[in-house]
């Protein structure tokens, strides 16, 4: 029997309205909120005086019955059950008897769910957050780990300037800070309840949709009962913070699969972390950088998606709405799985900062150490830019080293060559947020200091 029986005959619906209709392959991780906020109504009903005392004693134990059920594995559903607010209400009124039929009074699937949805959103999406609160951990540490080690910073993938290791990793890691700061906007932004909009637009009944929110832990009620049933703005603004945090591992898991081939050598990934080859014996592949590359293509497709079915749709509830939670539930699933296993291969991966600091050594790395040296002398910057650029033009024609030409060089002379010594440009990466020591030292206070406002910004589990 279907929700909606009473208004049609007795003409069963078809089996292909019920197969395209259904959403309880889902939606049934729902369930735990569907009960949570299945209580908070019914003890609104019962202040308003909507339910006497023992309809809500008998319907609230009903939902601890059915809780249990599903907890345990012994919830059976049964063909009629088309989502798991259907099975849920259906299985409390053969427990609970005529005070079960009470439950959805004042209450339509409309703003049922997008109340489940809300629940369920707040709830992961902190989760989420914790997990790249990990990830920042991790790097982190490693980046107190490496403590001096340096490696060339790249623009246009060509070498530019020495930059030391724990700075790089930083810099993801402030990414990821801003990743937080999404994640927790969408919680705030999604912070009110949709319990008492009903179908669309209210109802007669005495409702207490204030203590309603208040009991399930909103900071208001709606205010609009059309926008209510129908804004699933908060599920495109996670799918957004979602795919954008996606991006940032995608683009780690790109230089982890650069620098871990032999042409860099720059990381050593753990055998944990990587993956052999059915055919070369000689492989060892970064599986997990290039699928926290390749998911999110993914989660992109899933933001777009939710984006295209919002975007015509008139107020106020319509069943495309129903597509929501695949796109949801999948981009949390996935993004888990990526940053789990990305904090692992990032916690166990060994830097060769042998390879990188050779390669950071490279005299041309210094050039504009030279020209601001020059500018140092009173050299305006975009003369002593050209007399440095000559000079690296020169050094490449003739293929003499870049040190002979400075200390020959009237401007620069011996002074100036010091500057190509190995290890001292990266030293001279001294303005505040640069890449040098001094720099990267304060720089990890204020990481560190960040990261605990987020743990409390956060909470617990």
């Amino acid at each position: 029997m279907t929700l909606w029986h009473g208004r049609f005959g007795d003409q069963s619906p078809a089996d292909a309205l019920m197969a395209l209709n259904e959403s309880l392959s889902f939606d049934r991780r729902l369930a735990a909120d569907d009960i949570v906020g299945s209580r908070a109504h019914v003890r609104g009903l019962s202040r308003v005086g909507l339910l006497a005392g023992t309809e809500v004693e008998a319907i609230l134990g009903a939902l601890d019955r059915v809780q249990a059920e599903l907890e345990g594995g012994e919830f059976v559903f049964i063909p009629s059950d088309e989502d798991i607010h259907t099975a849920i209400e259906r299985r409390v009124t053969e427990l609970a008897g005529p005070a079960g039929a009470k439950l959805h009074t004042g209450r339509s699937r409309n703003d049922q769910v997008a109340t489940d949805l809300r629940l369920w959103a707040r709830r992961e999406l902190a989760g989420v957050g914790r997990l790249v609160l990990n990830l920042q951990l991790t790097l982190l540490a490693r980046a107190e780990e490496v403590e001096d080690a340096y490696l060339p910073g790249y623009t246009h993938m060509q070498r530019a300037q020495p930059v030391l290791l724990a700075h790089h990793l930083l810099a993801h890691g402030w990414a990821l800070s801003r990743d937080i700061d999404r994640l927790l906007s969408v919680i705030t932004h999604m912070d009110y309840c949709p319990l008492g909009a009903g179908a669309l637009a209210g109802s007669s009944l005495p409702l207490d949709p204030d203590g309603v929110a208040t009991d399930l832990g909103f900071s208001t009620r709606f205010e609009n009962s059309l926008d209510a049933v129908s804004d699933r703005d908060f599920v495109a603004e996670a799918l957004f913070a979602v795919a954008l945090l996606s991006i940032h591992l995608s683009r780690m898991g790109e230089e982890v699969v650069i620098w871990s081939s032999s042409e860099f050598g720059f990381v050593v990934l753990d055998d944990a972390y990587a993956t052999g080859s059915s055919m070369l014996p000689q492989k060892k592949n970064p599986d997990v950088a290039e699928l926290a590359r390749g998911k999110a293509g993914r989660l992109i497709g899933n933001l777009t998606g939710l984006l295209a079915t919002l975007k015509g749709l008139p107020l106020s509830y319509n069943k495309d709405l129903q597509e929501d939670k695949e796109a949801l539930f999948d981009s949390v699933d996935q993004i888990r799985l990526v940053l789990s296993a990305l904090t692992g291969m990032v916690a166990t991966a060994r830097f060769d900062t042998v390879k990188m600091r050779a390669a950071a050594d490279e005299e041309t790395g210094a050039a504009v150490d030279l020209a601001e040296w020059l500018v140092q002398e009173g050299t305006p910057f975009r003369e002593a830019h050209a007399v440095v650029g000559a000079l690296v033009r020169a050094s490449l024609e003739r293929h003499v080293p870049l040190a002979e030409l400075v200390e020959a060089d009237p401007a620069l002379g011996a002074e100036a060559r010091k500057l190509l010594e190995p290890g001292v440009a990266v030293t001279r990466r001294t303005s505040p947020g640069a890449g040098g020591p001094v720099a990267v030292a304060e720089q990890l206070t204020r990481f560190r200091q960040r990261l605990g406002v987020d743990t409390d910004r956060l909470g617990g589990e």
